[in-house]
């Protein structure tokens, strides 16, 4: 298999690959393997300033495996990740802002998640990504068995109040029809790791105090996403970035909503049910 020529990009997630470009990305037939085993071991694989057309965006994305369909946009295998008032999901991308992990409240969270960035804003608008398999390795072994049997509930409700904390009952309705999600908070891996699953959409823990519950959930987020233990990415405009939605939590920074920020996700279905 040919070799990429990579850099870290950070301590603990993260890597950039250096020798790539638009046409290898389809030509490539060995690029896919070769992105699994990077993201695996990474999390994060960057192509910076790449300039993929959104069509080598979707045939590179559907060799990592089947494409999700957003029948809302005029490429259905591509989602457009904007404030854009036409835009019909920029309503719920405010809780972008917190670390989350992509599909948490669908039935098979996403695998893969692969994102380009067509316009950027002037300052912030960076994506922040940290390891939970990271925040599980580096518990005590004390705190992974007290951990090892403990059930969060997660809800649309729960993320949609962060950035909208006076809902109206219309809004209320709404987050109520999707189905809350039960998890464990040690996701044991069919390859035999382990991470943490938490973030934004976790609402509680299952059968706990409801205080002690958040405290809990709330110091494990806190201490998995310490500035050493992050990759933030500055984006450039071609910047394609690819995520292990599996083994990360992620989140958007802080930007001029009023600027035309536009980024362009992909996102390879998941297989592997939270266990």
């Amino acid at each position: 298999m040919p070799a990429v020529a990579t850099r870290e990009l950070s301590e603990k997630v993260g890597v950039e690959v250096l020798d790539v470009d638009a046409e290898r990305l389809t030509a490539d037939p060995d690029l896919p393997h070769i992105c699994h085993d990077l993201l695996e071991r990474y999390g994060v694989v960057l192509f910076r300033e790449l300039h993929a057309t959104e069509a080598a965006q979707v045939e590179f994305g559907a060799k990592l495996g089947e494409l999700a369909v957003f029948p809302q946009f005029p490429n259905k295998h591509v989602m457009e990740i904007s404030f854009d008032p036409a835009n019909p999901l920029a309503p719920y991308f405010p809780s972008n802002d917190y670390w989350h992990i992509d599909g948490c409240l669908d039935r098979m969270i996403a695998k893969t998640s692969v994102m380009s960035a067509r316009v950027i804003a002037a300052r912030g608008g960076e994506t922040a990504f940290a390891s939970t398999y990271v925040a599980y390795d580096e518990l005590s072994e004390r705190e992974k068995k007290e951990l090892a049997d403990i059930r969060v509930v997660h809800k649309m409700a729960r993320v949609q109040r962060l950035s909208h904390p006076n809902p109206t009952p219309e809004q209320i309705a709404e987050w109520e029809r999707r189905p809350a999600r039960v998890h464990p908070l040690v996701w044991q891996h069919e390859s035999g790791r382990r991470s943490l699953v938490f973030g934004a959409t976790a609402a509680y823990i299952d059968g706990s105090d409801p205080a002690n519950g958040r405290q809990l959930l709330d110091d494990l987020e806190h201490r998995a996403t310490t500035p050493d233990r992050v990759y933030t990415h500055t984006w450039s405009v071609g910047d394609m970035v690819l995520w292990d939605n599996t083994g990360l939590v992620h989140r958007a920074c802080e930007f001029d909503r009023s600027e035309p920020r536009r980024m362009a996700r992909s996102t390879v279905l998941g297989s592997e049910p939270i266990a």
